[in-house]
């Protein structure tokens, strides 16, 4: 079993997960973050801190038709390791639905 990071953390990006990390296993898009199911150990420690509550197990219904994002993006992605700064509207979008399509492909950039 793996965690998996689904649709609201689009454009909300907070980030508090990747820092609770044991293996360091978030990748980073232009406004999205990842797990690479590889490297996760099913520990559960991301899942409470991410404010968005973006992050499920791969055996929660939510994560069905996100498993396959985060795996694939996980691959092209740069690994992040520590939190960097949410957007500046992250809050305003914590709670939107419908927000797949605006998912980037894009890697971060710094």
């Amino acid at each position: 079993m793996t965690y998996v990071v689904t649709e609201n953390c689009i454009r909300c990006k907070f980030m508090d997960c990747v820092e609770v990390c044991p293996v360091d296993c978030f990748y980073a898009g232009e406004n999205f973050l990842v797990i690479n199911p590889d490297e996760c150990i099913d520990c559960g420690v991301c899942e409470p801190e991410c404010p968005a509550e973006a992050i499920v197990p791969d055996s929660d219904d939510r994560a069905a038709a996100w498993a396959e994002i985060n795996a694939s993006y996980s691959a092209k992605w740069p690994n992040i390791t520590r939190k960097g700064t949410p957007p500046a509207d992250a809050d305003a979008w914590k709670d939107k639905p419908g927000k797949k399509d605006m998912l980037s492909p894009e890697p971060h950039k710094d």
